[in-house]
């Protein structure tokens, strides 16, 4: 009978013998970035308070945003961040939110001759951004045709910088963040109003992503979250 019992534990693991819950991003500063070895950035931290209040053990791993996102739409186990949450991603997942919300603006280099008054007069120019990503999808179905992906945000703003593409979207508070550091951009227009937020694949128990949803309540609530955009620099829009 002891057999059977400890064959049957082997099989059918408890709730404490789980697999822990991953955890996917990609370095996009200031909100997850990787420093000397170390992840940061003000979802990365947001994530790491929630999760530790949920009681939900739990890695991280920071990799390409088309990887960080296949994995969880794919892998039962896997949430990914920060995500905007769409109609089209919406199905898809079940949501934890807001770890930010933030409209979304073309930029260019700054003195650029490309000056667009309406997203019909920017699609004529060459937009950059990440493979996989939301602004992805909101410039295709905007009619914009010459997108230029990249595998992540460093390398669309060096072609923005370096003149090989014309546009970028990116975060309006990380624009302003980069604005207040001297980085020659300019924005343009705005290209959306997103909520930022953690995505877990349906097999994700309920229950589980109910905790972090309070987790993520209860740091929002006792101004953490503010605390946070404030110290990377994103507190003020």
């Amino acid at each position: 009978m002891k057999h059977a019992i400890l064959f049957a534990a082997l099989l059918f693991p408890t709730a404490s013998q789980a697999a822990p819950l991953t955890l996917t991003t990609e370095s996009y500063p200031p909100f997850n970035f990787r420093e000397n070895g170390e992840y940061k950035g003000a979802s990365v931290e947001q994530v790491d308070i929630l999760m530790k209040a949920a009681g939900i053990d739990y890695t991280m791993e920071m990799m390409p945003w088309a990887r960080a996102f296949a994995l969880a739409e794919n892998d039962g186990n896997t949430c990914v961040f920060s995500t905007v949450h769409n109609q089209e991603r919406d199905p898809a997942f079940k949501w934890v939110a807001p770890l930010l919300t933030s409209r979304t603006v073309l930029i260019r280099k700054a003195g650029s001759g490309v000056d667009p008054k309406s997203l019909a007069d920017a699609r004529q120019f060459n937009v950059g951004t990440q493979r996989v990503d939301f602004t992805q999808t909101i410039l295709e179905e905007n009619g914009f045709a010459r997108i230029d992906l990249a595998t992540d945000l460093e390398l669309t703003m060096k072609k923005l910088l370096s003149g090989r593409v014309d546009l970028m979207p990116i975060s309006e508070k990380y624009y302003d963040k980069l604005k207040r550091e001297g980085v020659p951009i300019e924005s343009t227009l705005v290209l959306a109003q997103d909520v930022y937020s953690i995505a877990c694949t349906p097999n994700v128990p309920d229950e589980t992503v109910s905790k972090m949803q309070a987790g993520l309540d209860a740091l929002i609530a006792d101004g953490t979250q503010k605390r946070l955009f404030e110290k990377y620099g994103l507190a003020g829009d």
